[in-house]
């Protein structure tokens, strides 16, 4: 059996967004569409249930809707994770019915907030980009916030909003918040003015403790578990702590299982260490 049910294919760098707490890849060039296609077809001959079409932003890339469609051919659930920036009708209408789930990133409950983290304007296109699935019902609708020090405050206000659009859209809605986790490929993010907590993060938990809409609250410790992911070179990375783990080319590894058991045995290495550490 596979370590993961889901394997994250980052297909892309390129996106509209300059995030600063990204763990994406940045600057890294990208495989071509016959690639691609290959690692697609290897996540799902990998008994991985799940792929996520990530980047970057995935809308950035011109052949992703031909990746979609070969991932659902190929019998795997398909979730989107985008901007919102360029998510259009003509796109959703041609391969919405590839598609399992759209995940959107929220970070404020107004335009105000939210540019606080993302490019002035982005809180509209994602609410565009809400309005536009909610004429795609078959597909799920996940938004996700990371919880920072410019938007903790505001978080029971983006539970308020998405309370009223899963009340009108006919879509099933999640919400994941998620505390923003110190990795980043920049290695000048200053992490000290963005990271929250822990006590920090609990107390907003117990702030939203009942909501109409289902909310995954995803804490350090859920984000340094094993997190498969594709980078756009087609290597094979696995995150540890704050760095990046990487396993060499995806559709170069004959045995994913061994890989994937030797990146456990490094996570726990490194929680290990880094505990040890945190008594000293």
């Amino acid at each position: 059996m596979p370590h993961v049910a889901t394997i994250d294919f980052h297909v892309t760098s390129e996106c509209s967004q300059a995030c600063p707490y990204c763990w994406g890849p940045q600057g890294i060039a990208q495989v071509d569409t016959d690639t691609a296609l290959a690692i697609v077809g290897k996540i799902a001959s990998s008994g991985a249930q799940r792929i996520v079409f990530t980047g970057g932003d995935p809308m950035q890339r011109g052949d992703v809707g031909t990746l979609i469609h070969e991932a659902k051919q190929r019998g795997l659930e398909v979730a989107v994770s985008t901007t919102g920036d360029e998510l259009s009708a003509g796109f959703v209408d041609r391969y919405g019915s590839d598609i399992d789930l759209v995940s959107l990133p929220l970070d404020g409950s107004t335009e105000e907030v939210s540019s606080r983290t993302k490019n002035p304007g982005h809180f509209g296109a994602v609410m565009q980009a809400l309005g536009l699935l909610a004429s795609h019902p078959a597909i799920d609708v996940k938004v996700a916030t990371p919880v920072t020090r410019s938007n903790i405050d505001d978080v029971p206000n983006i539970v308020a909003l998405l309370e009223r659009y899963a009340a009108q859209a006919p879509n099933r809605v999640f919400y994941n918040v998620f505390q923003a986790f110190p990795r980043s490929m920049d290695p000048d993010v200053s992490w000290d003015e963005l990271v929250v907590t822990d006590a920090e993060f609990q107390a907003l938990r117990e702030r939203v403790m009942v909501s109409s809409v289902k909310i995954n609250w995803l804490g350090h410790d859920t984000l340094d578990r094993l997190y498969v992911m594709v980078f756009p070179d087609g290597s094979l990375t696995v995150p540890t702590g704050s760095q990046f783990a990487f396993y060499g080319d995806f559709l170069a590894i004959d045995d994913l299982d061994e890989v994937l058991e030797r990146a456990e045995f490094d996570i726990e290495k490194h929680r290990h260490h880094a505990k040890g550490w945190a008594k000293e």
